[in-house]
């Protein structure tokens, strides 16, 4: 019998890696930025990367040279030109962010001291021939935030020339070679480490700033922490996020994801955002146990000739089919009801409830009439090519609450549902409207009641469309942010349907700067 001793290194190195891919975590939610994508954050960065170039602090420069002594302060970077910018994806590590040909043009202040002669002046010199090349190592933190982990930064300076101004400028021309030199070395020095605070402080503060586990609303919460690290490819960054809703008040009750797993094979437009059906039936389990699929639609709800058109259609049917030949389970139900609400019907035989003496009251006849309707399993979503529909089972309580008395129970049905859900993006918040595509109601009693409940469908059906499910929008039509910056939000987007899963597609649009974004986020 083989032991894990006899067996080779590599062998068993191998079958944990398998094992660790086998036992990985599904995603819920997907992002992809492609290259088209990037291409548009490359000018936020260049325009980030020049704010932050321009600020950079220049130590004080002194020395001697023969006969000359000078001392350099107050250096001012004037103007920054970065020509050619280069954004693009390093496979399996980051982001590359390259600059060629660049020109930073300074000014500072120069004290120079030549035997007895001693001037002041501002002295202008510029760099040409700049180049950058920053590469940005991607991972996710310790919360499943993304982050920046890594910055490798190489800068050169092809050349740099100064120019003095004043009476003795041209005797001084012979000193740029060396003041240039020494500006160019600093400068050198300046410059990674000013793009590498900018990345690790300012961007990480920005990526910080986006919600990984926030509350939605008063009822429910959502979870976007990566489940594994981020994919780069030459074309995209893909993120696997868990992508589940959970009841604030039972935050550690989490569903299994046994949903398929969504995918993306577009490469079209700037950013892609996929979702499995269990991103959708988290957030309905969620509220179910917030308790948000138990609605009341009183009779202040209702509008009123539905309202008449119900209790007559109810009353009505039980009434016409009290004396047909039910078995007498069912008629001392009927005749219950008929001796609750219509006392002066004589049709109760003796064996009926004596309890049911007390309510012999002619004016429940006009008590108000309420619908509780509570959903007995939480809603249920299904994605095809098609379009997204949602599966909802309910229990219908149909009573009558007469003022100072409790309710009374007329009766229980059972009310299946089935929902049409458009899935549409505002800003960048994600956002789903329901319409009834189908109704159907039966009796909790018998398959004769619910042949006398027939004539009930289309008026408790136009009651759903008009009272209950605008209720379901306010709260689905509210939407969920997306795991993007503050300042960043998906314009134009299209939504494509497949089996288990919904992909939209959209472009970004940036309503603030990055480093606008990153002084808020550091607030």
């Amino acid at each position: 019998m083989l032991t894990s001793r006899l067996w080779p290194r590599p062998l068993l190195l191998a079958c944990a890696l398998t094992w660790a891919v086998a036992v990985a975590e599904p995603a819920g939610c997907k992002i992809r930025i492609t290259d088209k994508g990037l291409d548009m954050l490359k000018w936020e960065t260049q325009k980030f990367a020049e704010e932050e170039l321009s600020n950079i602090s220049m130590p004080e420069m002194s020395g001697a040279e023969g006969n000359f002594q000078y001392t350099i302060t107050d250096v001012k970077i004037t103007e920054l030109n970065l020509t050619s910018v280069d954004l693009s994806f390093l496979p399996e590590v980051g982001v590359s962010f390259h600059v060629q040909n660049a020109s930073i043009t300074l000014s500072f202040q120069r004290q120079l001291l030549y035997w007895f002669f001693y001037d002041t002046g501002r002295i202008e010199a510029s760099a040409d021939g700049v180049r950058i090349n920053t590469g940005l190592g991607l991972g996710r933190d310790g919360l499943g935030r993304l982050t920046i982990n890594n910055v490798t930064c190489q800068a050169k300076i092809q050349k740099m020339r100064a120019k003095f101004s004043g009476t003795l400028g041209r005797v001084y021309d012979f000193l740029g070679k060396i003041l240039t030199t020494g500006m160019r070395f600093l400068l050198n020095k300046q410059i990674c480490p000013a793009l590498q605070q900018a990345s690790l402080v300012h961007v990480n503060a920005m990526l910080a700033s986006i919600p990984v586990r926030t509350e939605v609303d008063d009822y429910i919460g959502i979870d976007y922490s990566l489940t594994d690290e981020p994919l780069v490819t030459s074309r995209g960054l893909d993120m696997n996020f868990r992508g589940m809703f959970f009841h604030l008040r039972d935050e550690r009750d989490t569903p299994v994801n046994d949903a398929a797993e969504p995918q993306i094979q577009e490469y079209e437009r700037m950013i892609y955002l996929a979702l499995s059906e269990f991103f959708f039936d988290s957030g309905l389990l969620a509220y179910h146990k917030a308790g948000i699929f138990q609605i009341n639609v009183t009779n202040d709800n209702m509008p009123k000739d539905l309202e008449v058109l119900l209790r007559t259609t109810f009353f009505g049917t039980i009434v016409m089919l009290a004396s047909v030949a039910w078995p007498m389970s069912v008629l001392l139900h009927v005749f219950h009801i008929l001796d609750v609400c219509c006392p002066c019907v004589s049709l109760r035989p003796a064996t009926a409830p004596a309890s049911s003496r007390r309510f012999r009251n002619p004016s429940l006849l006009d008590a108000p009439v309420s619908l509780e309707l509570a959903a007995n399993a939480p809603p249920k979503s299904t994605i095809k090519t098609s379009g997204a529909t949602v599966d909802m089972t309910a229990i219908v309580k149909v009573m009558m609450t007469p003022a100072g008395q409790p309710p009374v129970l007329l009766s229980s049905m059972t009310m299946e549902s089935k929902f049409n859900a458009r899935v549409f993006i505002r800003g960048k918040r994600l956002a789903v409207q329901a319409d009834l595509r189908r109704f159907k109601i039966y009796s909790n009693q018998s398959a004769l009641e619910s042949l006398a409940l027939i004539p009930l469908q289309a008026p408790l059906k136009t009651m759903l469309q008009m009272s209950v499910v605008p209720l379901i929008n306010k709260w689905t039509k509210r939407g969920v942010g997306i795991p993007l910056a503050d300042g960043m939000d998906l314009i134009e987007e299209v939504v494509a349907y497949h089996n288990g899963f919904i992909v939209i597609g959209a472009n970004l649009h940036f309503s603030k700067g990055l480093r606008e974004m990153a002084a808020a986020a550091a607030k």
